[in-house]
């Protein structure tokens, strides 16, 4: 009977990452890339002057309304579209 023990070098392994693991590093990595050029030409396209509306997400999965009016320097946030729309209203109303 042998019972030869032998200790693997580097060079008997070899690492290998499967083809899925790769393409979803990549992915992610090409999704992050376009959000942040999505993001950048949004800033540099916006009208500072103009109002601005947008919807968020907070870290608790709730959905509200954010609303700036850059030439007043007043803002307004909501769960609802509607009373967004309102404030908006009543903004330029005078």
């Amino acid at each position: 009977m042998n019972n030869d023990i032998r200790c693997l070098s580097t060079e008997d392994i070899e690492i290998n990452c499967s083809p899925s693991f790769e393409k979803k590093i990549h992915s992610n990595f090409w999704e992050s890339l376009h959000l942040i050029w999505e993001n950048f030409v949004k800033k540099l396209l916006v009208d500072h002057h103009e109002l601005q509306v947008w919807q968020k997400v907070d870290r608790h999965g709730n959905i509200y309304w954010q609303a700036y009016d850059p030439v007043t320097g007043k803002s307004f946030s909501s769960g609802s579209e509607t009373d967004v729309c309102m404030w908006i209203e009543q903004l330029y109303r005078y």
